[in-house]
């Protein structure tokens, strides 16, 4: 490959970045933070929007921690401990400097000190304390919301509220599920905190709700997210990511590209074809994408099935016209990536989620985010925040805690350096021909 080619593929690669990026709220230089409950601590839905930034923007330089706690509130219940009781009872003054003073500790301590430029607040699911709409709880929950997202943006962060999913009882009718009317509220409430407070809003209550319900109309007993009622499996948390991802303005194009082979016509988009050869039936070039196709958990790929998210999140496409009519197939660095025929070819087809090179690549890129965010947890709750009783307290203790957080940190920082040369696009050898 000629370094003209290059400096040529690197110009078109900073344009195609801009173009990517014009909508997405996930912006290059930004330190992303997930702040949530258990759903958030799961690092699923946050692991597959983290990966899906990773591998679409390749050139940016971003960092990524998850601050999710099992059985957390708006109020930070988990982190700053107020008394709810007299929190949910409190008139306006009372009820301010409560929630003021709860989420100025918990986001002290576990959000500020990472130096946020985007945040994802997700709670909700606890908050409504799984019963019937109480006004009194939403109230509290609309003000905490309120003063996460002013603090927050006082440090220049910028704020992106994600209402909760729907809860998945095996019923014939969630929608009528108490407590999923009851989310529903608090989800319309969140928007309005949003707009007042000219932060995000992204509704994933809706479209996960809308598939569970397309499912049940053909089973009764359909149970689409795996894991429980309240905390999806990988196929719920995709969907979580996909609403996620479409409501932060993510785009769908990885890259695509066009031949027709009788006149050797080439369009490409976000990529660069080169060393093109067409002889009879066969094709054959060198493309270099400046993206890796958004790499699908396998445990969620049922929700493919359910969902556009290939076509609105992942199109890395291919499209040759010209050939003659006939079965095909398409090899990439030798391996066999799709057979299909001559029309399909002709028409356009997606190789996002098909085995190929660059698959095994973002699937790899997939497993080390698992495997940094796993220790970051680590580091975060089972050292950094890991509470000795009084009789165990002492300098040497404290010392033995910084020799393991500085350790981890290594560990997370060893990691990443892996995430960043894992995410490189690389030149792959593409092949149709005629199969039997």
């Amino acid at each position: 490959m000629t370094k003209q080619f290059l400096a040529l593929f690197s110009a078109a690669l900073t344009l195609a970045t801009a173009t990517l990026s014009a909508d997405f709220a996930i912006r290059d230089g930004d330190r992303v933070v997930f702040l949530g409950d258990s759903i958030t601590e799961q690092r699923l839905y946050t692991t597959y929007i983290e990966a899906y930034a990773l591998s679409r923007h390749p050139e940016w330089k971003l960092s990524f921690r998850n601050v999710g706690w099992g059985g957390d509130t708006a109020w930070l219940r988990q982190r700053a401990h107020p008394n709810e009781n007299q929190l949910f009872a409190a008139d306006e003054a009372v009820q301010q400097s409560m929630v003021e003073n709860s989420v100025k500790q918990g986001l002290g301590r576990d959000v500020l000190p990472l130096k946020p430029t985007f945040v994802t607040v997700k709670f909700g699911m606890n908050d409504h304390s799984y019963q019937v709409f109480r006004p009194d709880i939403f109230g509290a929950y609309v003000r905490s919301q309120a003063q996460i997202n002013k603090v927050l943006s006082a440090s220049g962060a910028r704020v992106a509220f994600l209402t909760p999913q729907p809860i998945e009882d095996k019923r014939p009718d969630p929608d009528k599920d108490v407590r999923n009317l009851s989310l529903r509220k608090f989800s319309d409430g969140l928007k309005t905190v949003a707009v007042e407070g000219k932060a995000m809003f992204v509704d994933q209550f809706d479209p996960f709700l809308a598939i569970m319900m397309a499912e049940r109309a053909k089973d009764p007993k359909a149970f689409i997210g795996g894991g429980d009622a309240v905390h999806p499996g990988a196929a719920g948390q995709t969907i979580m990511a996909w609403s996620v991802l479409k409501g932060l303005g993510a785009s769908a194009e990885v890259s695509s590209m066009a031949v027709n082979v009788t006149s050797k016509v080439i369009t490409a988009k976000n990529c660069a074809i080169s060393n093109l050869a067409a002889d009879g039936g066969k094709v054959a070039f060198d493309r270099l994408d400046s993206a890796l196709p958004w790499p699908i958990d396998p445990r969620g790929e049922p929700v493919l099935k359910l969902a556009p998210v290939l076509d609105d999140l992942n199109r890395y496409t291919l499209q040759i016209s010209g050939l003659a009519a006939g079965n095909y197939e398409v090899t990439i660095d030798g391996q066999s990536t799709l057979k299909t025929t001559a029309e399909a070819l002709a028409q356009g087809v997606n190789l996002a989620n098909l085995p190929s090179p660059a698959q095994t690549q973002a699937q790899a890129l997939l497993g080390l985010v698992f495997k940094k965010n796993n220790s970051y947890f680590n580091r975060w709750r089972n050292v950094q925040l890991f509470s000795f009783p009084p009789w165990a307290q002492g300098a040497e203790v404290e010392a033995r805690r910084n020799m393991e957080t500085k350790r981890l940190d290594e560990e997370v920082a060893a990691v990443e350096a892996e995430i960043e040369a894992m995410r490189k696009p690389k030149s792959h050898h593409f092949e149709i021909k005629p199969s039997a």
